[in-house]
């Protein structure tokens, strides 16, 4: 997080390109990742090679633009604890909030409505044992999650394009330090 600051504050970065192949994670951590990403005011692309799983879904939508490799996949599924649970309503209400979270944000920074991503997210018989779809390149774009299938060279060419686009100070009047 400290990282994506300094790039925000550093003049020299023009632009930002974010490389996903994770199986996923800590919830809270994954969700303040793509927060911080959502709001970078340079241009961001983003690309899952291999797998884009679980809370990286919303890392990798908060990109302005994102890519997937044809053979990448994301698996969509509801929130899961590990270890000791207490098995009172307070922690279902807190596993509530924290689903409708992720899910608000995937809904406001990608195409997919909210409708169609609990059905994908809760749809049994697709994973053994468990909840969820798996999503593989061009599926993840055609339900609206994903803008591109893509590699690295699209990804470049898209950022870069991104960049030229983008207005900013060039010249004497822009500023050689963030803070002075």
């Amino acid at each position: 997080m400290p990282q994506l600051v300094a790039i925000e504050l550093n003049p020299d970065i023009e632009g930002l390109l974010v490389i996903l192949n994770t199986v996923g994670g800590d919830v809270e951590a994954g969700l303040a990742l793509a927060e911080m990403l959502a709001t970078l005011s340079k241009p961001t692309v983003s690309l899952i090679l291999g797998g884009g799983h679980s809370i990286g879904i919303p890392i990798a939508v908060a990109a302005d633009y994102s890519l997937i490799a044809p053979t990448a996949t994301m698996t969509i599924h509801p929130i899961r604890l590990s270890g000791l649970v207490i098995g009172v309503p307070q922690t279902y209400e807190y596993l509530d909030k924290m689903q409708d979270r992720v899910v608000r944000f995937i809904v406001a920074n990608s195409r997919i409505s909210e409708g169609r991503l609990r059905g994908l997210m809760f749809r049994t018989g697709e994973l053994a044992r468990d909840i969820g779809t798996v999503l593989v390149g061009e599926e993840a774009v055609r339900e609206g999650l994903i803008d591109a299938v893509g590699g690295v060279e699209s990804a470049v060419a898209k950022l870069r394009e991104m960049i030229a686009s983008s207005e900013r100070p060039q010249g004497p009047s822009s500023p050689e330090a963030p803070f002075q």
